[in-house]
């Protein structure tokens, strides 16, 4: 990888027309605590006298001649027109030159400034000396001493007029320099009055996150608009990782090594080091001191996904038994053996990877060493040779040193008035016919070990006995919620397949028992109470609880909570019930999985915290309607019951000596500062974890993760999955920001901030990320790029769309302030982020806009992305948004109606309606657009509501709040203005 940085171009002074920017309080002080690791500031020391400078990227705010590497982008900005300023006029035309100087004859111009006499040449020397119009080549020549016979009054005129053509750059005059003029060239950003560009109306924007005035209140002639092919692109990014690394082997036999991006398709061969499926880190070089760590304002992070599927063409995880005695461990960490560990003594000892600490190699696992040290058999043995594989384990590991029993899945549904009405029951109860048909099982059984039971609910409880030897279903009733307890033992949790007859039958009448009922009340956490056991609780619910029990829910939505300082209570979850309601769960390794449809406020951030930390997920299908989102819901019921999964399971991460693990982020529960748990794992949960250093790293030994995953098959068996991973170490900076992965670090700043949001305002999380930023990349500047005019923003290669990232999480819903969302749908969002992979995120926080209209029918391909820019729309085209949530069909008016009319059906556009499916039509335009959904949709880990939004209607704000590279519509700069914004910070941390 290339040392260079990345060159872009600067972000507008002023806000152009259609573009938002910053509110007035967007930024902070540097000085000013944050939430986090974001509390101190940032002090640069200088730099060691020996560091190695990359070459650095230039964001350019003003003409260069500098001749650059050629791997290094100078991306030109338009000039903007000059504020007051105090000193000598200034032309208001811009780069516009005079006349005047044009009509001198040639011969007024002298060969050298060195026969001039003495005062002229100091008049002259001292205006070429200010460089005034930057480095480009100047529109006349540089001021040159006029002939000695011409009149000092031609000479005067000249200069001066000369002088004020180069004033095209703004100047700020430093009082106090006698020998010459000491010239600042200022950021375009930070010209104008305003405190991010643009000079302040007087009245303020009604949401923050705006920029302070519109086009039409700046002062100045119209500035020309600036290309947006000019700054870093996240598609020709992916693109060309795709084209350099796609579909080879990515082999993990070197430490450090940083894989393909997550938008990429490779094949992994585990070779020593785990799969970055399984855990990628932000840095894949560690810096050796905590200093270097805080002065570079990265976070060192690794996003583990212990349970990722693993696809068909790699081999699956090895599973070792080493009997009754177990897996082998270090005496004093407690880590298992790895690749990590060095054996000596002929093979007696080993000495630990990760505390040095020298153990004893039991009898029945010695093994001589070969000439190079290496026990003979490493490479028959998948814990000495491989980064991930699991263990069989022992007794020791079970609880009360028992086998466990085998999972459950309860479905638990709501038989309110609501949810009778919208068929939503029938239709729950007409797929459990089928789905329980393909329950996960082990592997190698012939069905599966998970048994099943039913509940359903309103404002009591309806407990069924399914056992196989009854002739029909019994029910009990449950009135009592707030002394909740199961009515029986023996006929509740069964084997699907031998009570099937019973099951069914059970099915067929709970839509016809509850048809005619009138109870509109329900309750939501007595519900959970009463089947707290190991397995998995399937909660299917429609309202807010009112009803008078444990966990009785009130409406606490208030919009005029928005945007002030009590809005953080917004996103808390109710005290009490559903506090002690997670930690039961835990306990009992019982995951929740919460099924909503709502027609109004539901307060997700209370009902959804109990999934969130037991490892469960929430689904919200808000104004459900069977007909256009019965196969969305049914489609994630599928994926929730088939997907492996684990059960009962508890993480820990071990490092080596010299840093730890200290925060975790994730759909976790956390009893003490070590132990991860969790009621369920499934293979797309994701635990974000961050580290910090307690000693100095060595570059030599770098920096070893071990994470230990103990959980229970869907069999009832423990098992121990272990992931092995060793990061270089590095003294020096540039070699940190050379091995930062951008997808991983918006994972981590995603958690972080949507965790600090609980207890911070959101203006002052908001204000840590974009202030986070700016660090880190005037860190870069500082000590790992060349020396380059201020002007020019610098960017690490490999964070070169790092800032576009950052910019879409800051205007995502959850952090956004605006009335226009709803409170659960912020709340849900905050959710699902904290338990998403880098996969996931990337594709939330950067959606693919996939043109449509030009596609090859015959290839099999996904077509290329554009930018997610309404600059890149183009009326007589279709266009496919995707963000890993839901999948939106723009459709331009100019559309032509012969594709309006193989892919809809319709004879022209004013025909299309916005429905959920697309019709199967018998011609290659509709059959590849089908292909191409079908494929995007086998690539999330959840299915995605299909929505057709047509140009200039309603829905088209669906749409457009998804172009993230444009201002948000609920508030939010553009990615041109939030480029700005960091590159004005950026000048103020260094100077």
């Amino acid at each position: 990888m290339s040392q260079q940085g990345y060159v872009a171009s600067p972000p507008l002074s002023q806000a152009q027309p259609g573009m938002g920017g910053y509110h007035s309080g967007f930024g902070t002080p540097a000085s000013q605590p944050l939430y986090g690791h974001y509390g101190t500031s940032p002090q640069f020391p200088a730099g060691p006298s020996g560091r190695r400078t990359a070459p650095p990227s230039y964001i350019s705010f003003a003409r260069s001649s500098f001749t650059p590497p050629s791997s290094t982008l100078y991306i030109p900005i338009p000039r903007f027109p000059a504020p007051a300023i105090s000193g000598p006029p200034i032309s208001p035309y811009g780069q516009t030159p005079f006349p005047a100087p044009q009509s001198l004859p040639s011969q007024a111009l002298p060969p050298a400034v060195t026969s001039c006499p003495s005062p002229v040449r100091l008049l002259a020397g001292q205006v070429e000396t200010m460089h005034v119009g930057g480095y480009g080549e100047d529109p006349l020549p540089r001021a040159a001493c006029l002939p000695c016979q011409m009149s000092g009054l031609f000479l005067f005129v000249y200069l001066c007029i000369t002088w004020c053509l180069r004033m095209s750059a703004w100047v700020s005059l430093t009082p106090g320099n006698i020998r010459g003029v000491r010239v600042t060239l200022f950021d375009p950003c930070a010209v104008s009055a305003g405190p991010y560009g643009g000079q302040v109306s007087a009245a303020q924007p009604p949401f923050p996150g705006t920029f302070p005035g519109g086009a039409a209140q700046m002062a100045g002639p119209p500035q020309k608009k600036p290309d947006p092919d000019s700054i870093p692109s996240p598609t020709q990014v992916m693109e060309d990782e795709r084209s350099r690394r796609g579909g080879q082997l990515y082999s993990t036999d070197l430490r450090g090594q940083v894989p393909p991006l997550v938008t990429t398709d490779f094949v992994v061969q585990d070779r020593g080091h785990t799969s970055p499926r399984f855990i990628r880190c932000t840095a894949y070089s560690f810096p050796c001191t905590a200093d270097m760590a805080k002065e570079s304002h990265i976070p060192l992070a690794a996003v583990v996904r212990p349970f990722a599927a693993v696809p068909d063409n790699e081999t699956p995880l090895y599973v070792v038994d080493h009997g009754e005695a177990g897996p082998l461990r270090c005496n004093r960490c407690k880590a298992y053996m790895c690749p990590f560990m060095h054996f000596i003594d002929g093979g007696r000892r080993y000495q630990c990877g990760f505390c040095s600490c020298v153990n004893e190699v039991p009898a029945s696992y010695f093994q001589h060493l070969d000439h190079m040290g290496r026990r003979v058999d490493v490479y028959q043995r998948p814990e000495l040779s491989l980064g991930s594989y699991e263990f069989i384990a022992t007794l020791d590991y079970c609880k009360d040193n028992k086998p466990p029993s085998p999972p459950a899945f309860i479905f638990m549904i709501d038989v309110s008035f609501t949810t009778i009405k919208r068929g939503l029951v029938h239709l729950v109860c007409d797929e459990l016919k089928t789905l329980l048909d393909r329950l996960p099982r082990e592997e190698g059984a012939e069905r599966s070990a998970i048994k099943v039971g039913f509940v359903t609910y309103n404002k009591v409880l309806h407990f069924y006995n399914v056992k196989s030897s009854l002739a029909q279903p019994q029910m009990m009733v449950v009135s009592d919620v707030a002394e909740m307890f199961v009515p029986l033992l023996d006929g509740f949790l069964v084997d699907f397949q031998e009570s099937r007859a019973v099951i069914n039958n059970l099915l067929d009448q709970i839509p016809d028992m509850f048809a005619d009922t009138s109870e509109s009340e329900t309750v939501f956490a007595p519900v959970i109470q009463a089947a707290e056991r190991s397995g998995k609780l399937f909660i299917f619910h429609s309202s807010l609880p009112t009803a008078e029990a444990p966990g009785k829910l009130r409406n606490r939505e208030d919009k005029r909570l928005v945007n002030t300082e009590k809005e953080k209570s917004l996103f808390q979850p109710a005290r009490g019930a559903y506090e002690q309601l997670s930690k039961d769960c835990v306990s009992s390794g019982c995951c929740v999985d919460l099924f909503l449809f709502p027609s109004q406020y539901v307060d997700v951030a209370s009902m959804g915290d109990v999934p969130l930390h037991t490892g469960g997920s929430v689904h919200m299908y808000s104004n459900f309607q069977v007909e256009a989102d019965g196969d969305h819901f049914l489609s994630d019921l599928r994926r929730d019951v088939e997907q492996p999964i684990g059960f009962d399971a508890i993480m820990r991460v071990r490092t080596s000596t010299g840093f730890r693990a200290t925060n975790f982020f994730g759909s976790v529960y956390m009893s003490n500062t070590t132990d991860v748990e969790m009621a369920a794992v499934d293979c797309h949960k994701a635990v974000t974890v961050e580290f910090k250093h307690d000693d100095a790293l060595s570059e030599d030994t770098g920096a070893l993760l071990q994470c230990a995953l103990l959980y229970t098959t869907v069999g009832g068996r423990r098992r121990l999955r272990i992931h092995n991973l060793g990061l270089n170490c590095c003294s020096q900076l540039t070699d940190l920001y050379k091995s930062c992965e951008t997808d991983a670090l918006i994972n981590y700043f995603a958690k972080s901030a949507y965790g600090a949001m609980l207890n911070q305002p959101l203006k002052v999380v908001r204000e840590g990320l974009a202030s986070e930023t700016a660090h880190m990349l005037a860190c870069y500047r500082k000590h790992c790029a060349t020396p380059s005019a201020m002007s020019q923003l610098i960017l690490p290669d490999a964070m070169k769309v790092f800032p576009a990232y950052m910019n879409s999480l800051l205007k995502s819903a959850a952090l956004v302030a605006s009335v226009e969302l709803s409170t659960d749908d912020r709340a849900l969002q905050r959710l699902m982020v904290l338990g998403m992979g880098v996969e996931e995120t990337q594709a939330l926080f950067y959606p693919r806009l996939i043109p449509l209209h030009d596609v090859d029918p015959v290839s099999m391909a996904i077509p290329p992305p554009v930018r997610c820019s309404r600059e890149r729309l183009s009326e007589q085209g279709l266009y496919l948004l995707e963000d890993g949530r839901q999948i939106i069909l723009w459709l331009g008016q100019a559309c032509p109606p012969t594709l309006v009319q193989s892919i809809f059906g319709v004879p022209s556009f004013a025909h299309v309606s916005a429905v959920g499916t697309l019709p199967e039509l018998d011609n290659p335009h509709s059959k590849r657009l089908r292909a191409i959904i079908d494929l995007i949709t086998q690539q999330r880990p959840y299915s995605m509501k299909l929505l057709v939004v047509k140009q200039k209607e309603k829905m088209e704000a669906l749409f457009l709040q998804r172009l993230v590279e444009d201002p948000g519509l609920h508030g939010g700069p553009s990615y041109m203005d939030f480029l700005c914004h960091v590159h004005r910070e950026i000048r103020q941390i260094l100077t």
